[in-house]
């Protein structure tokens, strides 16, 4: 496993993960692009994601960032956690619009690592901004490493 290139095993991972992640697959998600420590997904609103105010619930936008930040941690094939994280919503989503959720790695030391997500709609517009900590279970593949060779 060691000579796999890292973006070869992300991919792998990211494979692997798609197949199970009944979640991110049942909101209509789509991984648009992944890379150690990093990923990028996308949703589109849809009317039974809107609230009483007829915005898109604060729920989905969390959902989708949450998906994007399990993604680029877990891209070095260590099965890796959100011990928590923050979100600020800081726009509204409305029906149509497609949400980006783009991942990128902050910082990453033994088994915790910290994760910025930025989530924007079509026209470049922050809807919202995500701080993920994550926790590595260290020995816990979620690709077969023997697999990769």
């Amino acid at each position: 496993m060691a000579e796999t290139d890292p973006q070869r095993l992300a991919e792998a991972v990211r494979d692997a993960m798609w197949r199970n992640d009944r979640a991110s697959q049942g909101m209509g998600m789509q991984v648009l692009a992944i890379g150690p420590g990093t990923a990028t997904l996308q949703m589109s609103v849809q009317d039974r994601m809107l609230n009483g105010h007829d915005i898109c619930h604060g729920g989905f936008v969390t959902t989708l960032a949450d998906s994007a930040f399990a993604f680029a941690c877990n891209a070095y094939n260590e099965v890796t956690v959100a011990s928590g994280f923050d979100v600020n919503l800081v726009a509204a989503a409305r029906l149509g619009d497609v949400l980006t959720a783009t991942a990128s790695e902050v910082h990453r030391a033994g088994r915790t690592g910290v994760y910025d997500i930025d989530v924007r709609n079509q026209r470049g517009e922050r809807v919202a901004a995500f701080r993920g900590r994550s926790y590595t279970l260290k020995g816990r593949h979620v690709v077969d490493p023997s697999t990769l060779a």
